[in-house]
């Protein structure tokens, strides 16, 4: 296992934030650069994980520090990438992987397979076609590219040490990246699938931000004869009904409340008071309002989980029914909810069949 890891992070990011470079952007609930470091660690597949970097104060603090080599960069990408191939001549190593920090969503897979494809060849870089119709403009003439023919290269890319570095020291141009240095000088590529979601992290809006809210829920009626039970928006046969100034949905109010929760927006009693424009009205129509609200603020339901509290009527009997009636009226796929029944052992009111509460848990999750 004479492989060796070079992840190149001494860029400025200027083009990211002027007072942040990117790779010690938090991004996954972790600096972009741990990313690529843990994931080369984990692999199993390198002698050494060697980090260009002018921040090595920075690096310092972190958990892996033990496991990694650090050594300062230099002014462009192909000036650090000189000088880590130098750095690790000294090891002797046969194959070499470079990688720019800027793309943490590469996986193992890929690693394992640019290894294994190393065996046969000198170089193996990994492309993907491109979505984007391309146009080049020669003058004042525009053309367009054959966006079937273009490959749109990714790190890592792998090589034979000794091939690498021969080519390195010799070129004195700015390279983009080290298959530069082999096609520059004819020399033969091997090129595998990349993956689409290894993109490279440009500007700060290429990192989708987003944030997760949780809310909780919490309703209960007593349960009254000669009344209608609406559980979820759905009739069901029973020998008495919810009691309250609405049709006493337990399910649908305790929805609201914890949607309500999550957003920051109050209360159900707050958007829905005890007044004459509300008596009798059916939960549906008070959920529509709070779930147009919720949609027009860019924010998307990860996931609902339902505990309905009671002796009867049997969760398990009508389940399908409910969970159809929610998703419907939430416009939410069926996966993303779950309702569980729950019994109190005969105790209380609800133990006695005089009353129905539920509880809702709910995840939210906004994009800027």
């Amino acid at each position: 296992m004479n492989n060796y890891f070079v992840i190149l992070a001494a860029g400025k990011s200027k083009r990211f934030h002027k007072n942040l470079a990117k790779q010690f952007y938090k991004y996954k609930n972790k600096e972009i650069i741990d990313h690529s470091v843990e994931k080369s660690l984990n692999s199993n597949l390198f002698k050494k994980v060697l980090i260009v970097c002018n921040n090595t104060n920075h690096l310092k603090k972190k958990k892996y520090y033990k496991l990694i080599k650090v050594v300062k960069g230099g002014k462009e990408r192909s000036d650090s990438s000189l000088i880590a191939l130098n750095y690790l001549k000294k090891y002797k190593p046969k194959n070499v992987f470079i990688h720019d920090a800027a793309r943490p969503n590469f996986s193992i897979k890929l690693l394992q397979n640019i290894k294994k494809n190393l065996k046969n060849n000198k170089a193996v870089v990994p492309v993907i076609l491109s979505k984007d119709s391309i146009k080049y403009k020669i003058r004042n003439q525009i053309f367009n590219l054959d966006k079937n023919s273009l490959l749109l290269t990714q790190t890592p890319q792998a090589f034979r040490y000794k091939d690498l570095y021969n080519l390195a020291i010799k070129e004195k141009n700015k390279i983009d990246d080290e298959a530069t240095l082999f096609l520059n000088k004819n020399q033969k590529i091997k090129f595998i699938p990349g993956e689409n979601k290894n993109n490279k992290i440009t500007y700060l809006d290429d990192i989708e931000t987003f944030k997760t809210y949780f809310g909780i829920g919490f309703d209960i009626h007593r349960l009254i004869k000669d009344k209608k039970l609406y559980l979820g928006g759905v009739k069901i046969p029973f020998h008495s009904g919810l009691k309250g100034h609405s049709d006493g949905d337990v399910i649908l109010h305790a929805i609201i409340d914890a949607i309500l929760g999550a957003t920051k927006k109050k209360d159900i009693g707050t958007h829905f008071p005890n007044t004459k424009k509300f008596k009798n009205i059916r939960s549906p129509k008070m959920l529509k309002p709070i779930m147009e609200n919720l949609n027009k603020s860019k924010s998307s339901i990860n996931n609902l989980d339902i505990n309905l509290i009671c002796e009867k009527p049997k969760v398990s009997k009508y389940r399908k029914k409910i969970i159809d009636s929610l998703s419907k009226l939430m416009n939410l796929n069926k996966d993303k909810i779950n309702l569980k029944g729950k019994t109190v052992e005969k105790l209380g009111l609800i133990g006695k069949e005089k009353a129905i509460a539920c509880e809702v848990i709910i995840s939210i999750t906004k994009y800027d």
